[in-house]
Protein backbone atom coordinates (compact mmCIF):
# COMPACT_ATOMS: atom_id res chain seq x y z
CA UNK A 1 0.00 0.00 0.00
CA UNK A 2 3.18 2.30 0.41
CA UNK A 3 3.54 2.04 -3.40
CA UNK A 4 0.49 3.61 -4.15
CA UNK A 5 0.50 6.54 -1.33
CA UNK A 6 4.43 7.35 -3.35
CA UNK A 7 2.86 7.36 -6.72
CA UNK A 8 -0.26 9.80 -5.52
CA UNK A 9 2.44 11.89 -4.41
CA UNK A 10 4.79 11.66 -7.50
CA UNK A 11 1.63 12.61 -9.44
CA UNK A 12 0.29 15.72 -7.34
CA UNK A 13 4.24 16.91 -7.92
CA UNK A 14 3.96 15.95 -11.41
CA UNK A 15 1.07 18.02 -11.82
CA UNK A 16 1.96 20.53 -9.93
CA UNK A 17 4.87 21.08 -11.92
CA UNK A 18 2.29 21.50 -15.05
CA UNK A 19 -0.24 24.06 -13.35
CA UNK A 20 3.03 26.61 -12.91
CA UNK A 21 3.81 25.95 -15.89
CA UNK A 22 0.13 26.62 -17.35
CA UNK A 23 0.24 29.75 -15.04
CA UNK A 24 2.69 31.49 -17.59
CA UNK A 25 1.32 30.23 -20.47
CA UNK A 26 -1.81 31.42 -19.75
CA UNK A 27 -0.68 35.11 -18.69
CA UNK A 28 1.28 35.28 -21.44
CA UNK A 29 -2.21 34.32 -24.17
CA UNK A 30 -3.49 36.75 -22.19
CA UNK A 31 -1.35 39.48 -22.28
CA UNK A 32 -0.49 38.70 -26.17
CA UNK A 33 -4.22 38.02 -27.30
CA UNK A 34 -6.14 41.06 -25.17
CA UNK A 35 -3.53 43.83 -25.09
CA UNK A 36 -5.29 45.94 -26.74
CA UNK A 37 -8.82 44.81 -26.33
CA UNK A 38 -9.62 45.80 -22.73
CA UNK A 39 -10.14 49.37 -20.97
CA UNK A 40 -7.87 50.49 -18.45
CA UNK A 41 -10.03 49.12 -15.08
CA UNK A 42 -10.37 46.12 -17.30
CA UNK A 43 -6.76 45.43 -17.37
CA UNK A 44 -5.92 46.19 -13.76
CA UNK A 45 -8.88 43.86 -12.79
CA UNK A 46 -7.34 41.02 -15.19
CA UNK A 47 -3.28 42.15 -13.40
CA UNK A 48 -4.66 41.71 -9.85
CA UNK A 49 -6.99 38.40 -10.62
CA UNK A 50 -3.60 36.83 -12.56
CA UNK A 51 -1.30 37.87 -9.42
CA UNK A 52 -3.87 36.60 -7.03
CA UNK A 53 -4.22 33.20 -9.32
CA UNK A 54 -0.08 32.68 -9.22
CA UNK A 55 -0.34 33.00 -5.30
CA UNK A 56 -2.53 30.36 -5.69
CA UNK A 57 -0.90 28.21 -8.07
CA UNK A 58 2.07 28.67 -5.87
CA UNK A 59 0.68 27.32 -2.89
CA UNK A 60 -1.22 24.42 -4.08
CA UNK A 61 2.50 23.47 -5.61
CA UNK A 62 4.19 23.66 -1.97
CA UNK A 63 1.39 21.25 -0.95
CA UNK A 64 1.66 18.95 -3.45
CA UNK A 65 5.53 18.67 -3.27
CA UNK A 66 5.04 18.59 0.80
CA UNK A 67 1.91 16.96 1.46
CA UNK A 68 0.81 16.66 5.31
CA UNK A 69 -1.83 15.85 7.43
CA UNK A 70 -2.09 19.04 10.04
CA UNK A 71 -3.83 17.14 12.88
CA UNK A 72 -1.92 14.15 13.07
CA UNK A 73 1.76 15.79 12.32
CA UNK A 74 1.93 13.71 9.68
CA UNK A 75 3.99 14.00 6.53
CA UNK A 76 5.61 12.64 3.27
CA UNK A 77 8.60 13.82 3.37
CA UNK A 78 10.60 15.78 5.84
CA UNK A 79 12.33 18.79 5.19
CA UNK A 80 12.40 22.30 7.17
CA UNK A 81 10.10 23.59 5.71
CA UNK A 82 7.28 20.58 6.43
CA UNK A 83 5.93 21.42 9.71
CA UNK A 84 2.70 22.24 10.61
CA UNK A 85 2.79 26.36 10.95
CA UNK A 86 4.26 26.92 7.87
CA UNK A 87 2.06 24.61 5.92
CA UNK A 88 -1.19 26.25 7.42
CA UNK A 89 0.52 29.81 6.49
CA UNK A 90 0.80 28.94 3.11
CA UNK A 91 -2.42 27.51 2.26
CA UNK A 92 -4.04 30.51 4.27
CA UNK A 93 -2.42 32.93 2.02
CA UNK A 94 -3.68 30.29 -0.93
CA UNK A 95 -7.22 29.98 0.02
CA UNK A 96 -7.67 33.96 0.36
CA UNK A 97 -6.50 34.40 -2.79
CA UNK A 98 -8.32 32.17 -4.72
CA UNK A 99 -11.37 33.41 -3.12
CA UNK A 100 -10.40 37.17 -3.89
CA UNK A 101 -10.48 36.00 -7.27
CA UNK A 102 -14.27 34.65 -6.91
CA UNK A 103 -15.44 37.96 -4.80
CA UNK A 104 -13.57 39.85 -7.48
CA UNK A 105 -15.08 38.18 -10.13
CA UNK A 106 -18.64 38.29 -8.61
CA UNK A 107 -18.34 42.18 -7.67
CA UNK A 108 -17.35 43.00 -11.40
CA UNK A 109 -20.16 40.96 -12.65
CA UNK A 110 -22.67 42.60 -10.40
CA UNK A 111 -21.27 45.64 -10.42
CA UNK A 112 -21.65 45.47 -14.58
CA UNK A 113 -24.91 44.03 -14.48
CA UNK A 114 -25.87 46.29 -11.63
CA UNK A 115 -27.45 43.31 -10.16
CA UNK A 116 -26.96 44.12 -6.03
CA UNK A 117 -27.64 40.84 -4.75
CA UNK A 118 -24.50 39.65 -6.95
CA UNK A 119 -22.35 42.86 -5.41
CA UNK A 120 -23.60 41.97 -2.15
CA UNK A 121 -22.56 38.27 -2.28
CA UNK A 122 -19.27 39.23 -3.49
CA UNK A 123 -18.74 41.14 -0.14
CA UNK A 124 -19.74 38.21 2.12
CA UNK A 125 -17.48 35.72 0.39
CA UNK A 126 -14.12 37.09 2.21
CA UNK A 127 -15.46 38.05 5.76
CA UNK A 128 -17.13 34.53 5.45
CA UNK A 129 -13.39 32.56 4.73
CA UNK A 130 -11.67 34.42 6.97
CA UNK A 131 -13.71 32.85 9.97
CA UNK A 132 -13.24 30.14 8.08
CA UNK A 133 -9.64 30.13 8.11
CA UNK A 134 -9.56 30.95 11.94
CA UNK A 135 -11.18 28.29 12.23
CA UNK A 136 -8.88 26.00 10.41
CA UNK A 137 -6.11 27.47 12.87
CA UNK A 138 -7.73 26.52 15.71
CA UNK A 139 -8.25 23.20 14.38
CA UNK A 140 -4.73 22.80 14.08
CA UNK A 141 -3.11 24.40 16.94
CA UNK A 142 -5.65 22.63 19.37
CA UNK A 143 -6.20 19.43 17.02
CA UNK A 144 -9.19 19.58 17.72
CA UNK A 145 -11.51 17.83 14.55
CA UNK A 146 -14.59 20.49 15.17
CA UNK A 147 -12.22 23.37 13.73
CA UNK A 148 -12.28 21.76 10.38
CA UNK A 149 -15.95 20.93 10.39
CA UNK A 150 -16.91 24.16 10.83
CA UNK A 151 -14.50 25.48 8.51
CA UNK A 152 -15.74 23.06 6.00
CA UNK A 153 -19.24 23.98 6.68
CA UNK A 154 -18.22 27.88 5.95
CA UNK A 155 -16.64 26.70 2.88
CA UNK A 156 -19.83 24.97 1.85
CA UNK A 157 -22.19 27.73 2.57
CA UNK A 158 -19.95 29.94 0.68
CA UNK A 159 -20.09 27.90 -2.37
CA UNK A 160 -24.14 27.62 -1.99
CA UNK A 161 -23.93 31.61 -2.10
CA UNK A 162 -21.62 31.91 -5.39
CA UNK A 163 -23.94 29.44 -6.82
CA UNK A 164 -26.88 31.27 -6.18
CA UNK A 165 -25.61 34.09 -7.83
CA UNK A 166 -24.95 32.37 -11.16
CA UNK A 167 -28.35 32.01 -12.94
CA UNK A 168 -28.61 35.82 -11.82
CA UNK A 169 -26.00 36.70 -13.91
CA UNK A 170 -27.11 34.37 -17.13
CA UNK A 171 -29.60 36.73 -18.66
CA UNK A 172 -26.79 39.52 -19.31
CA UNK A 173 -24.04 36.79 -20.69
CA UNK A 174 -23.04 36.24 -24.02
CA UNK A 175 -23.02 32.54 -25.22
CA UNK A 176 -19.12 32.36 -23.89
CA UNK A 177 -20.15 33.43 -20.90
CA UNK A 178 -23.17 31.28 -20.45
CA UNK A 179 -20.84 28.49 -21.18
CA UNK A 180 -18.92 29.88 -18.30
CA UNK A 181 -21.91 29.47 -15.85
CA UNK A 182 -22.71 26.44 -17.11
CA UNK A 183 -19.22 24.95 -15.53
CA UNK A 184 -19.22 26.69 -12.53
CA UNK A 185 -22.47 25.78 -11.38
CA UNK A 186 -21.57 22.28 -12.27
CA UNK A 187 -18.21 22.82 -10.29
CA UNK A 188 -20.51 24.15 -7.45
CA UNK A 189 -22.67 21.81 -7.06
CA UNK A 190 -20.32 19.13 -7.50
CA UNK A 191 -18.59 20.93 -5.01
CA UNK A 192 -21.17 21.46 -2.84
CA UNK A 193 -22.09 17.57 -2.76
CA UNK A 194 -18.77 16.15 -2.67
CA UNK A 195 -18.60 18.75 1.02
CA UNK A 196 -21.90 16.92 2.35
CA UNK A 197 -21.49 13.88 1.57
CA UNK A 198 -17.69 13.04 2.02
CA UNK A 199 -15.49 16.26 3.61
CA UNK A 200 -17.80 17.04 6.42
CA UNK A 201 -19.14 13.60 7.48
CA UNK A 202 -15.59 12.63 7.97
CA UNK A 203 -14.22 15.49 10.50
CA UNK A 204 -17.88 15.07 11.90
CA UNK A 205 -16.58 11.19 12.62
CA UNK A 206 -13.84 12.23 13.80
CA UNK A 207 -14.64 14.25 16.01
CA UNK A 208 -17.45 12.44 17.45
CA UNK A 209 -14.57 9.23 18.04
CA UNK A 210 -12.22 12.00 19.75
CA UNK A 211 -15.61 12.82 22.09
CA UNK A 212 -16.28 9.42 22.82
CA UNK A 213 -12.62 8.37 23.63
CA UNK A 214 -12.24 11.37 26.16
CA UNK A 215 -9.76 12.87 24.19
CA UNK A 216 -8.40 15.85 25.04
CA UNK A 217 -6.93 18.98 23.38
CA UNK A 218 -4.17 21.10 23.36
CA UNK A 219 -3.94 24.72 24.26
CA UNK A 220 -2.81 27.54 22.08
CA UNK A 221 0.34 28.15 22.89
CA UNK A 222 0.71 24.18 23.21
CA UNK A 223 -0.60 23.80 19.55
CA UNK A 224 1.34 26.83 18.36
CA UNK A 225 4.94 24.98 20.20
CA UNK A 226 3.55 21.65 18.83
CA UNK A 227 3.13 22.64 14.85
CA UNK A 228 6.55 23.93 14.66
CA UNK A 229 8.12 20.35 15.67
CA UNK A 230 8.85 17.94 12.92
CA UNK A 231 6.20 16.21 11.13
CA UNK A 232 6.52 12.06 11.69
CA UNK A 233 6.57 10.91 7.81
CA UNK A 234 3.80 8.01 7.25
CA UNK A 235 3.34 6.38 3.77
CA UNK A 236 0.79 4.25 5.36
CA UNK A 237 -2.52 3.86 3.00
CA UNK A 238 -4.60 4.22 6.24
CA UNK A 239 -3.33 6.98 7.30
CA UNK A 240 -3.32 8.57 3.81
CA UNK A 241 -6.52 7.06 1.99
CA UNK A 242 -9.43 9.74 3.31
CA UNK A 243 -7.12 12.38 2.58
CA UNK A 244 -6.69 11.50 -1.11
CA UNK A 245 -10.03 12.08 -2.41
CA UNK A 246 -9.95 15.98 -1.31
CA UNK A 247 -5.89 16.91 -1.77
CA UNK A 248 -6.51 15.70 -5.31
CA UNK A 249 -9.80 17.58 -6.20
CA UNK A 250 -8.52 20.39 -4.80
CA UNK A 251 -4.74 20.47 -6.35
CA UNK A 252 -5.83 19.66 -9.82
CA UNK A 253 -9.44 21.18 -10.65
CA UNK A 254 -9.31 23.79 -8.15
CA UNK A 255 -6.29 25.20 -9.52
CA UNK A 256 -7.10 24.76 -13.29
CA UNK A 257 -10.26 27.22 -12.05
CA UNK A 258 -7.95 29.78 -10.66
CA UNK A 259 -5.81 30.21 -13.90
CA UNK A 260 -8.92 29.95 -15.60
CA UNK A 261 -10.72 33.03 -14.46
CA UNK A 262 -8.44 35.93 -15.34
CA UNK A 263 -9.80 35.00 -18.53
CA UNK A 264 -13.50 35.36 -18.16
CA UNK A 265 -14.89 38.11 -20.15
CA UNK A 266 -17.12 41.10 -17.96
CA UNK A 267 -20.37 41.39 -18.03
CA UNK A 268 -22.29 44.19 -18.77
CA UNK A 269 -26.22 45.28 -18.05
CA UNK A 270 -29.11 45.71 -20.72
CA UNK A 271 -28.54 49.44 -20.97
CA UNK A 272 -25.18 49.60 -21.20
CA UNK A 273 -24.84 47.11 -23.68
CA UNK A 274 -27.41 49.27 -25.38
CA UNK A 275 -25.39 52.56 -25.02
CA UNK A 276 -22.47 50.74 -26.38
CA UNK A 277 -23.86 49.71 -29.30
CA UNK A 278 -25.81 53.45 -29.35
CA UNK A 279 -21.89 54.81 -28.95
Amino acid sequence: MAFDVHAWWMLLSGVAVLNIVAWFVSVRWLVKRYENFFSAPQHLHRRWMMWLSSAYVAGCAFRSFLPRIDLERVCLVQTPLSNMMLGRSVATVAELCFMAQCALLLHHAGKGTEIRTVQFIAWMIMPLIVIAECSSWYAILSTNYLGHFVENSIWTFSALLLLVSFPMLWPHGSRPQKHFLVWMIVFAVGYILFMVNVDLPMYWTRWIAEQAAGVGYLSLWKGVMDAYQACAVNFSWDVWHQEMPWMTLYFTLAVWLSIYLPHVPGWMSASKMAKAAGG
